[in-house]
């Protein structure tokens, strides 16, 4: 692999909205119109990727015959995500339409507008952010802002409100959907999964969950760093029924003190602590220096002198390179990947991307065991 193929991929960031817009934001639905065309033109793409690829000759070479079966050989890894693409905008959409009937007919229900029952049930039950969760919040991130201080925290004060209302919003309409009737048809699509080993590497969650995450990642990619938040939240929202299996992947060519960092951990795990290592390195990264991998230890009650020796002994290499091939032979050119019961998820993607195919998965595991009772 030629080392330039290996970068990261940024994550697109939210822009912020006001109170008043997030707020009405939801009713009049969350997903573009400009998109629809796409999404109509995708049917005949779905349709076809549910039935499974013939010997039928799409082509002959000089009487050799190039078949269907061949074509979706080499192109199944970019139709599944493309076909990924186009249920996560069906999703949406749906998701959004779902949503405004919801609001309506409660609004209707009261004999009130929407606008009016949104500020009712929304922006009158959001508390207004403080000074002390905006201190919590500068001082938790201090070394990534930018500007002055000033300024810093009315762009916090203006994020935390939006989470807030976010939040609030969610909750609403939950409760409307869990007090309603839906019948929701929308199926995912035929997912091409792809065997990912992970006998011996670290596990957080629950041992028998029914969905397993496997991560490919690096403690020196600043993106990696911001996924590891969103797996915490994950494990924490689907408690019992998801696991994470870490995987190393240091992009050495961009990230020269991460993989020095991978075999730290690794000697941390000897001492049975690569949780708490793997946590401390994500929340001081990019501070990874060698004295750094020796402060982090001491802190997390690591035996200094044990770890010293297993570092500098070079003895964690083989596993941490181990990763790396298992890595490349799945295609992996950067991190963080995820693989949800073999289903790919690249980049440092929202909590509710992970949490969709987890809930696709979480109830295709459940027909798969009502059909074999």
């Amino acid at each position: 692999m030629k080392s330039t193929e290996r970068r990261t991929y940024p994550a697109a960031a939210a822009g912020d909205l006001t109170a008043r817009s997030a707020t009405l934001t939801v009713w009049r639905g969350w997903a573009a119109a400009a998109l629809g065309g796409l999404v109509i033109a995708s049917y005949g793409i779905t349709a076809a990727r549910a039935q499974a690829p013939t010997n039928e000759a799409l082509a002959e070479v000089n009487g050799e015959a190039i078949t269907a079966k061949e074509l979706q050989t080499k192109l199944g890894g970019k139709l599944s995500q493309l076909e990924e693409q186009i249920y996560a905008l069906k999703r949406a959409e749906l998701d959004a339409l779902i949503a405004q009937h919801l609001l309506a007919q409660e609004a209707a229900r009261r004999g009130i507008p929407v606008a009016v029952l949104m500020d009712a049930e929304v922006t009158a039950k959001v508390t207004l952010v403080t000074e002390q969760e905006i201190d919590e919040y500068y001082n938790t991130n201090k070394a990534r802002m930018r500007g002055d201080e000033a300024a810093a925290r009315a762009q916090i004060r203006t994020r935390l409100q939006q989470q807030k209302l976010n939040a609030r919003q969610e909750a609403f309409l939950a409760s409307l959907r869990s007090n309603g009737k839906i019948v929701d048809r929308l199926e995912p699509p035929l997912a091409a999964r792809v065997d990912v080993a992970v006998a011996g590497a670290p596990v957080r969650g629950a041992p028998d969950a029914r969905v397993t995450v496997v991560e490919f990642s690096d403690f020196e990619c600043p993106f990696c760093k911001r996924a590891n938040g969103t797996m915490a939240s994950l494990l924490e929202k689907y408690s019992g029924k998801i696991k994470l299996v870490y995987r190393d992947f240091p992009l050495e060519n961009i990230h020269p003190l991460a993989r020095r960092a991978a075999e730290a951990a690794r000697c941390a795990r000897d001492g049975g602590k690569f949780w708490e290592y793997h946590d401390v390195l994500f929340a001081q990264s990019p501070k990874l220096a060698p004295e750094d991998l020796q402060r982090y230890a001491v802190q997390v009650g690591l035996d200094a002198k044990k770890f010293d020796a297993c570092l500098t002994s070079g003895a964690q290499s083989a596993g941490v390179q181990s990763d790396i091939d298992e890595g490349q032979r799945l295609g992996i050119t950067a991190t963080p990947v995820f693989f949800i019961n073999g289903r790919s998820v690249r980049g440092a993607q929202p909590a509710e991307t992970f949490a969709r195919v987890i809930d696709d998965e979480l109830a295709r595991t459940s027909r798969v065991a009502a059909k074999t009772q």
